[in-house]
């Protein structure tokens, strides 16, 4: 906020100054232009006057020719002392007399021609041109090192850009300690939000913020209400319905699970009011209702916000996917489906129950709705590092594929909504399991990502759903 109001107002003074400064620049340009006109006009009618000072040709060929200056001409070598000059060459633009100084050219016509030249840090202006004279053809040279357009870059950075400089930086220092007091009051309360942690959503004091200020302070203070609101309902509800469900529950799974093994004993006779298949639909109930408030709990306890402030440790994924395996076990093996390992060395920060927690569901569901005979596989390890990535910065997974019927892939992120039920799913289940392992996901500031374990003949089949973690 500071920064940005603070830029703001430098870019309003700042933009002016420098457009002043730029169309200041340009009437200076002109200026110079219209000097190095003037001085190439009056090189112009120099010229001639030069070779008219030319009176006689020399005693031998090689011998400069017999100068008298003509006072036009003296008279500017003269005011320009240091700072012009002339040459005299022959028709090849060899020196013959004058200022040897002066690089020689040799003109293609008998107009004249202008080039600029450096000599000595000075920069000069030279009109050469091939000409007749009593002593033959003879190429001359007049230069004027008063440049209009070097006197102007000393004038424009003397006169514009460092006065303007100076103002731009003053009008900086003034502007940010303008800014600074002015927004202390806005800056406070920033801070103040910010060491908040998530879980403090209590309403802030609108008398200890500026008056232009109180009605977004107001708003906050309402939006702060409303998501604690429902923050404190849904955690209410949730946790609420799973500890009231556990006790009950648990006892009423322990007496049917006692008249299940007494209903299957063959001394049973006719003790039992309830025949065999309805206390196994009794049985299969109450687990269904157990698991439902354990997910619900599970829920909870994974709930983001809630983690967010919460040290992790190194999870050493590796013991992780062979525990969860011993597990899942038993009922893979009582469906026939093989349930394999295929993990290398990993480690990453975590809550090692949580993941424990979120790979067990991934687990449970893909034995669940794998048919017999098929296959699970639990992995873990490294990702290969992408080409052109910033070094230290590979990552790790944790895997669970299976070759069941797979979700569509309209599906999959309605998938990771609790409660939602892929149509057409075979089997028992609360729609909690992926819902639970997206939230302890997301507690970990990671993502979980579902796609087909492979495809035949362009149909997708199985289910590979991965979790991706910074080591």
């Amino acid at each position: 906020m500071k920064f940005g109001l603070q830029r703001r107002l430098l870019l309003l003074l700042l933009a002016p100054l420098s457009l002043f400064a730029a169309v200041s620049v340009y009437f200076d340009y002109q200026a110079a232009g219209d000097a190095a006109l003037q001085q190439d006009q009056q090189l112009r009618r120099l010229a001639p006057l030069l070779a008219d000072s030319v009176i006689a040709p020399g005693n031998t060929p090689s011998d400069g020719p017999v100068m008298l200056l003509a006072p036009s001409v003296a008279e500017f070598i003269k005011g320009r002392a240091g700072f012009a000059g002339y040459r005299v060459s022959d028709a090849a633009g060899a020196y013959l007399a004058g200022d040897v100084w002066i690089s020689p050219m040799v003109p293609t016509t008998r107009e004249p021609e202008f080039h600029s030249m450096e000599e000595d840090g000075v920069t000069y202006r030279v009109v050469a041109q091939r000409v007749t004279t009593v002593a033959g053809e003879l190429i001359l040279q007049l230069a004027d090192g008063s440049d209009a357009r070097q006197q102007w870059v000393r004038s424009v950075f003397f006169k514009v850009l460092l006065p303007n400089l100076i103002l731009m930086l003053a009008a900086a220092f003034a502007v940010n300690w303008a800014v600074t007091r002015a927004l202390r009051p806005l800056l406070a309360l920033k801070e103040a939000v910010e060491r908040r942690s998530p879980r403090d959503l209590g309403a802030i004091d609108p008398q200890s913020t500026p008056t232009e200020v109180q009605p977004l302070v107001a708003s906050l203070n309402r939006l702060f209400a409303l998501v604690n609101d429902q923050a404190e309902g849904q955690r209410r509800f949730v946790a609420d319905a799973a500890h009231q469900l556990r006790t009950p529950l648990a006892g009423l799974q322990a007496q049917v699970e006692a008249w299940a093994q007494a209903a299957n004993a063959p001394a049973a006779g006719g003790q039992l009011t309830l025949s065999s298949d309805k206390i196994m639909r009794l049985r299969s109930a109450t687990r269904r209702t157990s698991q439902l408030a354990n997910q619900l709990l599970a829920l909870s306890r994974a709930d983001a916000s809630n983690m967010s402030g919460q040290a992790m440790q190194r999870v050493d994924l590796k013991d992780l996917c062979e525990s969860v395996l011993a597990l899942h076990l038993d009922a893979a093996s009582a469906k026939g489906i093989d349930l394999g390992l295929e993990v290398r060395f990993a480690q990453a920060p975590g809550h090692e129950w949580l993941l424990r927690e979120l790979l067990g569901n991934l687990v449970d569901n893909a034995v669940k709705y794998t048919a017999p005979s098929g296959t699970v596989t639990i992995r873990c390890g490294q990702l290969q590092a992408q080409p052109g990535g910033p070094p230290g910065q590979a990552q790790v997974f944790l895997e669970v594929e299976d070759d069941g019927p797979g979700i569509p892939a309209l599906e999959r992120a309605l998938a990771l909504e609790r409660f939602y039920r892929v149509p057409g799913t075979v089997g028992e289940g609360n729609g909690l399991g992926l819902a639970i392992a997206d939230e302890i996901a997301r507690a970990h500031r990671a993502a979980l990502t579902l796609e087909p374990a492979g495809s035949l003949d362009g149909v997708a089949w199985g289910l590979r759903v991965r979790l991706v973690l910074l080591p």
